[in-house]
Formats: structure tokens, sequence, C-alpha cells
């Protein structure tokens, strides 16, 4: 089998177990199941000390309090060892002034990186794309996003998205694009013709029978 098929194999996906780790961190040891009964986003960055995972880093770090009031942990990871992860990090704290409060796995390895899907040859044989999976309470894998090398992540997205999939689960609603906290919601179409035939009727704003929103 050739590596870009090894890769396409090793591929997370949706709606399914997220698979399971366990690593040296800047914060000691972290395996998938410590963050069980919580919400998880593991991002991963090509290479420490380098100015676009930089600018990530600090973002993340500013949002963490937000992530946090959702019950959300973050866990970084690169291709890199835990002493360049802890002289990025104090590099960060002495050159912008920002501390970066989450663990980073240290995976020279490339174990985890590579059971995640992290590694496409197309972009580098030996660097993790900017890959950010959001795992469940559950262990669920939820989403997954990627990004070139070139181009950072908006955080903000990560923060509404882990917002929208819990108010998901938690009201059995889809939320529309660009959905914010306290926007109307959709309501899932009907299962059946007697059901659509009904569903105008039900008190929804629905612009036709298949296309109904509610506030919460």
């Amino acid at each position: 089998m050739d590596t870009e098929n090894t890769v396409a194999a090793a591929m997370p996906r949706i709606n399914e177990p997220a698979p399971d780790f366990e690593a040296r961190t800047t914060h000691g040891v972290k395996k998938l199941e410590d963050y069980r009964g919580k919400w998880l986003v593991l991002f991963s960055h090509p290479a420490d000390f380098t100015p676009v995972c930089t600018t990530e880093f600090m973002a993340f770090a500013k949002r963490y309090p937000d992530f946090q009031a959702l019950n959300t942990e973050l866990l970084g990871l690169s291709i890199d060892s835990y002493y360049s992860h802890v002289a990025w990090m104090r590099n960060i704290k002495e050159k912008f002034g920002v501390e970066i409060p989450f663990p980073i796995i240290e995976d020279l390895s490339m174990k985890v990186a590579r059971a995640y899907g992290m590694i496409h040859p197309g972009a580098a044989d030996t660097s993790a794309v900017r890959a950010t999976f959001i795992i469940d309470p559950e262990g669920i894998l939820r989403a997954m996003v990627y990004y070139p090398m070139t181009n950072g992540r908006s955080i903000d997205e990560f923060v509404r998205l882990v917002a929208a999939l819990q108010t998901s689960d938690a009201n059995k609603v889809a939320t529309p694009e660009a959905w914010q906290p306290g926007d109307k919601v959709i309501v899932p179409p009907p299962a059946d013709m007697d059901a659509a035939e009904a569903r105008m009727n039900e008190g929804y704003e629905c612009t036709d029978w298949y296309f109904c929103k509610k506030a919460l």
C-alpha cells in the first residue's frame, strides 16, 4: 500500500470514537480518557517557533476562558519535542506577553498525528498540517477541519462550532449558517407526509414545510 493510501486509511471519521492516545505533554502525560465528561478541541500545528502557529496559539490562549465556559479543554500537538514546546511557550510569554494555559503533545514518533490523519504527504512528510478535531464528552469525534500550512485558523469559529454542537445535542435541532448563541435554530424536517402536512401549523417560523426555525 502506498503512503497516501495508508494516510487515507488512518483518517478518523465523524460520529465514531476518536482514536485513543497516551502521550507526554507540557502538562504531564495525557490520555484521551482524561477528558471524559468534557469536550475536547485537539489541534495540530506544523512546527514550534513558526509565525502562523504563534498567532494561532495566542488566539487559542485568549479564547481559553470561552472554551472553559463551554466545558471544553484545549490540547495542542506538533512533531516537536517536549523541550521545544517549553522553549516556545516561554518565548511567546516573553516576546508577546501571552501565557499558553493548555498542554501541547510531544509527538516525535508521529503516533498520535498518524492516528488522527494529521500527516499529509502532499503538504509535508514530517509535519502535521493544521488539523482541528472536536471530541465530545463520550469520546466521539464530532467535527474535524483541515487548513493548509500557509493559512491560520479562525479560533472564533471553533468556539462557535462547539457552542453549536452543544445546542444541537441539547435541543435536537440544527443550526444555520453563521449561527451564534441566541439566534434562531432550525427544526428538523418532517419524517413523513403526514408530518409535512402538519408542519405549517405547529407554531414554527416556516418558509415552507421543510424549512422552519424557532427560538430557544
